[in-house]
């Protein structure tokens, strides 16, 4: 008997054998609003550092290109700790996992802000994504825990506030932080709120029973899995670098990022065929037969993909062509994760009273119409119609981020939650970190030839081409400069306009490609099985 099947037969939680289910002590939703106050905290840090980079590197004596190590070494050593995060609190226990990951991630955000030298920064960094990567999947096992499979779908309404609205704000507060104040303050104000989540966390959290005997029997009996830990590690952080450095290193032309490829592909393999055959594995690959599991990791993937790529897509779009501020494009994404505070406990409950299948389909349907219409977008967009864009983007993702969460948990045991929060934050992340990476190889590459189309246009013969340069030379002929000068600054104007045009119609082919990846997702839905409401996330197999 396989090790899956053996933990299988275990009796579950809330058998008769164990007496009535388990309720927590606290209020349940004091303890969801407990552990989303951490979780916000972490993913607003994944993305409040990247508006400040310049200001970090001049602050630290070093090079605008050297300071993305900052964002690298962060993303790295989150997405190492994120999947091994169920089985590390398997064996010290739910609860002071939690507090750790919060203390470490309060004192390197501490550390951070006081940095002296760009390698102290990166190495605390490297500290603070380790802390931060045992808090999601965390959040997501206590929740999973303290509700009923009937209020699952409020319960992850307040987990998607933090992971969903986070981001959004991260540019905008940074921004403000940054130009206002110090670039060290996006560490500093984590202290307050560290502070806070863990006097919280260690007055209102507690393992339930199964996970408490779970504890003690994997402390005498677990053997600690090193070469897959090593194996995950070189494969993760292999890839993180590679999506991070890849565009600037111009990709597979750079023998660093061939290299980091190679290592990550062949590790990756090693590592699957060891899990494989291990007893007690460090990762779970078995929850991958289950169809619902395997089907909801890759529309997390999709859904991080999505949300990150569009994230960082919409400012750059305003800063690069139209000449925003870092800050003032900032609050143009905010308003549309705002609203999701009212839209994701309404989808709460539609989980609830809904077919939550059909609720991702259609969340799919709408995020493709979405970016389609903003693929309509033009040099000419005003600041409102921008705004406007995004609260149509962020709308369907409400339909997405819960149901899909939900769907994840049908037919699996609750011994097995942590690993299925585990694995559903780190295909998110990947999917992030993947969807930022082709995005921006996209746009730049398309800009690349759509330049060569445009600058076929304007020719000698072209009449538009001879008006244009007609009015503009005169133009700056009457304002002092000479007629050579005039023509020359003209014919410079020209240029850049194409280049802003190339620029634009870039912009709007990546939002075409998201709008079909999001239209394919949407069948896929139909394939899992149907969450029973009446007995919730846990199906008999």
């Amino acid at each position: 008997m396989s090790l899956v099947d053996a933990r299988e037969d275990r009796l579950r939680p809330g058998q008769a054998a164990e007496g009535p289910a388990w309720r927590p002590g606290h209020n349940p939703w004091l303890i969801a609003l407990t552990v989303t106050l951490a979780t916000f905290m972490e993913v607003l840090d994944t993305s409040i550092a990247n508006v400040a980079l310049p200001h970090i590197a001049g602050g630290l004596s070093s090079s605008v290109d050297e300071a993305t190590w900052v964002l690298t070494s962060y993303l790295v050593a989150n997405a190492i700790v994120l999947p091994l995060s169920g089985w590390i609190a398997g064996y010290i226990g739910r609860k002071r996992f939690y507090i750790s990951c919060v203390a470490l991630f309060t004192i390197s955000s501490v550390m951070c802000g006081m940095a002296t030298s760009l390698e102290m920064l990166i190495w605390f960094r490297v500290l603070q994504g380790a802390g931060g990567g045992g808090l999601q999947p965390s959040e997501q096992s206590i929740l999973a825990d303290t509700f009923p499979p009937a209020q699952f779908g409020m319960a992850f309404a307040v987990y998607g506030m933090a992971v969903v609205l986070a981001p959004a704000l991260g540019p905008t507060l940074g921004g403000y932080l940054t130009d206002n104040i110090s670039w060290r303050y996006i560490f500093f104000i984590n202290l307050p709120v560290g502070l806070t989540s863990m006097i919280l966390s260690w007055r209102v959290l507690e393992d339930p029973p199964y996970l408490r005997e779970q504890v003690k029997r994997n402390r005498r009996t677990m053997r600690i899995d090193y070469p897959g830990i090593i194996l995950l590690s070189l494969a993760l952080g292999s890839l993180q670098v590679m999506l991070d450095r890849g565009q600037q290193d111009d990709w597979f032309g750079s023998r660093f990022i061939t290299g980091l490829a190679v290592t990550m592909v062949v590790s990756a393999a090693v590592f699957v065929i060891h899990e494989l055959r291990e007893r007690a594995p460090v990762v779970e690959l078995g929850l991958f037969r289950q169809r619902n599991f395997a089907t909801t990791n890759l529309m997390m993937f999709v859904l991080g993909f999505v949300l990150y790529s569009s994230t960082v897509l919409l400012p750059l779009y305003m800063q690069e062509l139209m000449g925003y501020s870092a800050e003032l494009s900032g609050m143009a994404i905010s308003p549309g994760a705002l609203l999701l505070i009212g839209v994701l406990p309404l989808v709460g409950i539609l989980t609830t009273r809904v077919d939550a299948r059909l609720l991702v389909m259609g969340g799919f349907v709408g995020l493709s119409l979405a970016m389609y219409q903003i693929a309509g977008i033009d040099l000419q967009v005003d600041f409102m119609h921008i705004v406007l864009y995004r609260v149509y983007q962020s709308i369907p993702l409400a339909f997405l981020f819960i149901p899909i969460n939900t769907l994840a948990y049908v037919g699996i045991d609750r011994e097995r939650s942590r690993e299925v929060s585990s694995l559903l934050n780190l295909f998110r992340n990947i999917g992030g970190s993947v969807g930022i990476a082709v995005l921006e190889t996209l746009v730049i590459r398309r800009a690349d030839l759509h330049q060569e189309r445009l600058v076929g246009h304007p020719t000698p013969y072209s009449v538009r081409y001879l008006q244009t340069m007609s009015t503009l030379s005169s133009h700056l002929f009457h304002h002092g400069l000479s007629q050579a000068g005039a023509r020359a600054q003209a014919l410079g104007r020209i240029y850049t306009g194409v280049l802003q045009q190339a620029a634009a119609l870039a912009y709007v082919d990546a939002y075409y490609a998201l709008a079909v990846v999001c239209l394919l997702m949407a069948p896929l839905a139909l394939a899992m099985r149907k969450l029973d409401r009446a007995s919730g996330a846990k199906m008999a197999h």
